[in-house]
């Protein structure tokens, strides 16, 4: 006998993911590609919901 939910679950979708900054070691922040704070940006923000860091625990966030 096969479990219910095996007939009807499917795996997931995974998405091609990119993020519109990245970590910069010396400012210890995320930064837009034009050199910006990324934490500050309020469109991308809005768009993302957050900027986690990629350095470090995931669960730090940008002030």
């Amino acid at each position: 006998m096969q479990p219910f939910a095996l007939n009807y679950a499917r795996p997931a979708v995974e998405r091609e993911a990119t993020t519109p900054y990245v970590y910069d070691s010396g400012l210890q922040l995320n930064v837009t590609p034009d050199g910006r704070i990324a934490a500050s940006d309020h469109a991308l923000l809005r768009e993302l919901g957050t900027t986690t860091s990629t350095a470090g625990s995931k669960t730090h966030f940008d002030d």
